[in-house]
């Protein structure tokens, strides 16, 4: 059942990555449905103009700029601070975008490799440290990091060193942004999705031919996630009610991690 939205965003101003699909569009239209102000980007800039206006006919704000490379450091900063100029502020970062090659050690290149950290690490650094002194301005806020099970646990089924590692990153990065940030009123939290029926996924790990296609099967809640699972974690994060929350790494994998064996 969908939770009818209450505001819980109101006057919040919301920047949210990678919103052209999946994870990014359910969080653009709960945030906004919630009462923030989305600012979104992508890539995709088909995928991203569809959500906005996804967004808009919902009745919520939104704008975005696309296409745009998060790992340009330039175009980054010059989107942030676009945001913050033209609504005032800025509450809430949601790192959300990222793109990875799955491969195992002995078959990653160092170009498989490096693409994963800049589009799972680096892509998070340059969008938060340019938010930092936004929020500090604002007096606190929240910055959220996207990680995963695969930041957690290896994996039989899917071979995906460079994965693991920007992941794991992302949960320690998630700590320390929550140490520094303290001292300014900025909160940092992580959810670690477990599988997610998203378009992406649908393509490589829940294709007919991938081991881990019957995964539902391991995961005690009996069933695989859907963006809007992830998405409502992730509100509640952002929100006021996690006042008393920061440096949390929120698990979203319907029980998948917490028992063995599985798939995974």
């Amino acid at each position: 059942m969908t939770p009818t939205p209450s505001g819980r965003l109101a006057g919040k101003v919301a920047l949210i990555t990678g919103t052209a699909g999946g994870q990014g569009r359910a969080a653009a239209l709960l945030f906004a449905a919630e009462g923030a102000v989305v600012v979104g980007t992508d890539v995709n800039a088909d995928g991203a103009k569809e959500t906005v206006e996804l967004v808009r006919a919902a009745g919520g704000r939104m704008d975005s700029t696309h296409p745009l490379d998060l790992s340009d450091e330039a175009g980054a900063a010059a989107w942030v601070d676009a945001a913050a100029a033209a609504h005032g502020g800025i509450d809430i970062v949601y790192n959300n975008a990222g793109a990875t090659r799955f491969s195992s050690i002995a078959e990653t290149s160092y170009a498989d490799w490096s693409f994963t950290v800049r589009n799972e690490l680096d892509i998070v650094f340059l969008v938060t440290r340019q938010a930092w002194p936004h929020l500090i301005a604002r007096g606190g806020g929240s910055v959220l990091l996207v990680g995963s099970t695969a930041g957690l646990t290896g994996s039989l089924t899917n071979t995906r060193i460079a994965h693991t590692a920007t992941k794991g990153g992302v949960v320690a990065m998630t700590r320390q942004l929550a140490a520094e940030g303290a001292a300014h009123g900025i909160r940092a939290n992580c959810v670690s999705p477990g599988m997610i029926r998203t378009p992406a996924t649908e393509g490589d790990l829940l294709a007919p031919d991938h081991p881990m296609r019957s995964i539902a099967r391991a995961i005690p809640l009996g069933r695989i996630g859907a963006p809007e699972d992830v998405a409502r974690c992730a509100l509640f994060l952002a929100s006021d009610e996690a006042a008393y929350v920061t440096g949390a790494n929120l698990v979203v994998d319907g029980g998948w991690s917490a028992v063995l064996p599985g798939a995974c």
